[in-house]
């Protein structure tokens, strides 16, 4: 199942990384139809990959939300939780160990 998420992630991001490119290309023949400047072609591709940034920050979060509820639903224990059981379990196993079971 985390799996699954994770590549449905991966995906997500992948093909976030590819609008970026396909922004750029934009761009760049934006420049070349409406004469753009260097230095206002690079500011338009600068706000882009701005907002790009900021919506892959707003997915990751989304993400990682719906991973944290469909793992609370599957009743996946968290790392933290998992490994002070751990604890516990090897110092109830010690104290047993100390009384001669």
């Amino acid at each position: 199942m985390i799996e699954i998420i994770e590549k449905t992630l991966l995906t997500g991001i992948g093909a976030l990384s590819l609008s970026q490119k396909k922004a750029e290309e934009l761009v760049e023949d934006l420049k070349e139809k409406l004469n753009l400047t260097e230095e206002e072609g690079k500011k338009l591709v600068d706000r882009l990959r701005d907002a790009a940034r900021e919506n892959q920050q707003k997915l990751e979060a989304i993400a990682q939300e719906e991973v944290q509820k469909s793992c609370e639903r599957l009743g996946v224990v968290r790392r933290e939780e998992f490994n002070a059981l751990q604890a516990r379990v090897d110092m109830l196993e010690q104290q047993q160990k100390n009384q001669g079971y």
